[in-house]
Formats: structure tokens, sequence, C-alpha cells
């Protein structure tokens, strides 16, 4: 859900999950877990999940981090900067470039504090979200402080307030009864496509990287993204084989065809797009104001979308009713084609799946699939995004405990060694009643996401 930087993290002291998240099952020495959350944002690379998106110092996260934590969330003032314009034109600015942008605890309530008074402020007409440097739009959630927090209190309610806040955070901007219109630009990943993905307007430019490859960590996709991978072309299959191989998209045409973008403005043309908005008069309905100008601005991009030439493929493997092990052998049967093109996304999706932990790999299938399969039936529980995000809530309690995050974070993070040992080490040997309680009610005690 969010990238980091590469820093060092202890990962030595255990978590156990509270009884009442699995209230059917016995807990065992299976459901511990280290450190919570690190950062994987490195200047070379970046895999995404809840973490921190700085480039920290080398150096384990110890208690003494707890106040740089609640000093960095003193800053969310500084980080997030909202401003209302004369012509009615309400602006958030994402100001922390040195963590591309990542957001914390604070910055997720103020955040949604923002929101919240413009949407209720009759002089506000529309609402415009940007990062403040061309790298990044926002690398996702900066949690480093929360490690700290649990190695302190393995009870700390600080882990289902930080959800609680992203999540409720996500639903507030799927529902804005203004126009939302976020500049993409740079890199968007994990929470960075929370904050965009949802909302009305996606402007995506030459510059923009989308990537959900928690996976590779003994995560999952959050953030709502199994809601926005069901209505992807193939009946939901882009989205999956998005989710699940953490594939990159680096390229407009793939940013709107997945649906990602709804708009394609060359980087050099942001700006202008921004001065046309301010100094535009908003009319009783801006929504045709804002999608005027941005059909003013916006192009078609230069090069066809590689995922629709691909779509049959993709189909073929992602599917709904197809299993992690059967996905795999649909996708050697692809490595044997006589197009070179399909020969190479079979190799590089089944080297995306490589990298992900098995149980998170048989997670993400399952999850995905109730979602693709639910989204746009009539009282089924997954045709409103709320009703995602509650069941992606208790997910995201139970999974991010896991061992398996531990030791992703140690292969990645610490050792960079890129070897984690996963638990279970296998797909034959994930028990799929394990993968189904993770989304059942949370127990008497734990609270469900309010939204």
């Amino acid at each position: 859900m969010k990238c980091f930087s590469g820093s060092k993290l202890a990962t030595k002291s255990s978590l156990r999950f509270p009884p009442l998240l699995f209230p059917n099952k016995p807990i065992s020495s299976a459901v511990t877990a280290a450190a919570r959350f690190s950062s994987l944002a490195s200047r070379s690379r970046w895999i995404c999940t809840y973490s921190d998106a700085s480039r920290s110092s080398p150096g384990s996260v110890s208690l003494s981090n707890r106040d740089q934590y609640f000093s960095t969330m003193a800053g969310a003032e500084e980080f997030v900067k909202g401003n209302v314009y004369p012509n009615g034109v309400a602006v958030i600015t994402l100001d922390r470039p040195k963590a591309l942008n990542a957001m914390n605890l604070d910055m997720d309530i103020k955040y949604k504090q923002i929101l919240e008074e413009w949407e209720s402020d009759p002089k506000v007409k529309c609402v415009l979200i940007e990062g403040s440097s061309p790298r990044a739009f926002c690398a996702g959630m900066d949690i480093k402080g929360v490690v700290a927090e649990i190695q302190k209190d393995r009870n700390t309610p600080l882990v289902p307030k930080v959800f609680t806040a992203e999540y409720s955070l996500i639903c507030k901007i799927s529902e804005y009864r203004k126009p939302y219109i976020s500049f993409m630009d740079g890199i968007t990943m994990g929470f960075g496509i929370g904050l965009s993905g949802h909302g009305h307007y996606r402007v995506v430019t030459e510059r923009t990287v989308l990537a959900m490859p928690e996976n590779g960590i003994g995560l999952f996709p959050d953030v709502g993204f199994s809601y926005i991978a069901a209505q992807t072309p193939g009946g939901g299959s882009v989205g999956a084989y998005l989710g699940m191989t953490g594939k990159r998209i680096s390229t407009p045409s793939d940013a709107l065809y997945v649906g990602l973008g709804t708009h394609y403005v060359p980087s050099g043309n942001l700006a202008s797009l921004k001065e046309g908005l301010l100094a535009s008069t908003l009319s009783e309905d801006p929504h045709n104001d804002v999608a005027a100008l941005l059909a003013k601005y916006s192009s078609n991009p230069e090069s066809e979308a590689q995922l629709k030439l691909l779509l049959p493929q993709i189909t073929s493997c992602f599917g709904a009713d197809k299993s992690v092990k059967e996905i795999i052998e649909e996708l050697k049967k692809h490595q044997q084609s006589t197009e070179a093109s399909v020969v190479e996304w079979a190799n590089d999706a089944l080297q995306g799946l490589g990298k992900g932990a098995p149980f998170s790999l048989c997670l993400t299938r399952n999850y995905f699939s109730r979602v693709a399969s639910g989204y746009g039936k009539h009282g089924n529980e997954f045709t409103a995004l709320k009703g995602v995000m509650t069941t992606e809530y208790r997910i995201a309690l139970r999974s991010s405990l896991r061992n398996d995050f531990a030791e992703g974070v140690r292969a990645v993070l610490v050792d960079k060694d890129q070897n984690p040992k996963w638990n279970p080490p296998s797909l034959d040997e994930v028990d799929q009643k394990e993968v189904e309680a993770v989304f059942e009610p949370l127990g008497p005690g734990i609270e469900e996401l309010k939204v």
C-alpha cells in the first residue's frame, strides 16, 4: 500500500494477534510478527506497502523514534497545505518532498478535516490535489513511527487508528460532493492511489508511475484497490493482474486504459492547467467547467496501451475463477507463445508472482475475486466502496501482523538479500481455512470500521 525508503528496521520483538481478531481461532506461534511497518522507496527502486517513504538514514528504529514521529505528526500543517482561491478553487498541496509526500496519521486526519470543511463551505466550488515536486504525487503511507509504538506496546491502539484514518479518508474522497481533481504527477503508489484513484478526475502525465506491489513484502494490495480492479477490463482481470504481480504502470496509455487515470496532460502543461483553473469563473455546475478545462489541456497518449494488446492473455490467466496455481500454469503456457511480446509478458508476470508471499498471493486472489464477482450486483456488500473497505479493514488488521510481513521487511529492507523465507513457503502449503479466516467479522471488543 505504501512506499518506503530503504532504512533498517529492528525486527526482533514479536507481536501477537489480539485473540479477538480471530474469535474462532486458537492463538498460535504462527500468528506473530515483528516490527509493524518500515520504509521502502529508495532512489533506485520502489516497493510499496504500509511503511515509510522517506529516505531516512541507516539505523534501526528504536523507541527514540516515538518522539520524532509525534514531532512529524505536529508538522501536518506544514505537510498538508490547504488554500482557497477567490474563484472558489481550493487546493491541497502535499509538501513533504524528502519523503516523496508520504502520508502519516496526522496528515490523514488533517487532509480529511480540510475536505470536510470545504465540502460544507459554499465558497468552495472544486478541489485540486497536487504534490509539491514533480518526483512524486504521493508514494504511500509513512508509518515508521508506528513501529516504535508497537515495539513499546504490542497492544497499541495506534494500528487501528492508522487504518481507520486512512480508510475513512478514502471513503470521504469517493463520495465527495464537489469536483475532486488529482494531479498524479510522478510516483503514485499505495496510498497515493488511495488518495487519487477514488476521486472524480485523475490526471496522469508521462512521469506518472503507478503500482501496488504489497505482496512482495507479505501484505496485500489495499486502499480500495480491489474495488478499482473490479472495474478494469476483462471483468477485473487486468486489475487482478496488477495487484497480484505488482506490475508498474509507467505509460499514460496504460493508466487511462486501466481507469486509474481519466485524463492525460503532458507534465509541461500542468502549470497552465492549474492557472486556467484558478482563472476560471465557475458556474453553479462546476463539474461541467472542470470537464471542459480538462478537455482543453488533455491529449491522447502517443502509444497504444500495451495492456489492451495483452487483454486476451491477461483474461485467460487472471480471470476471477482461476486459483493462483492455475494462473501460474496458464502463464507457463504463454511462455511457449510464438509472439515475443507475449513471452516477455508471461515471464515478467511469473517473476512478479514469484516475489510474493504464498499466503499473500492466495489472499489477494481470494479477495479480488470476491470483489470482482460482487461488484455491480444489487445487495452485494462489494457493490459499494464502503462495504469493500469494511472487509479490507478486517484483512488489514490481521494480515499486517503475520510473520510474513516481518520476514518480507527483513529480506527487502534489513538484510536486503531479497530471499524471504515465507511461512508457509509454498502455495501447496497455504491453508485455505486460514485465508478464509481473515475475512471473518472482528470479535467482541474490537470495533469494525466506521465509515
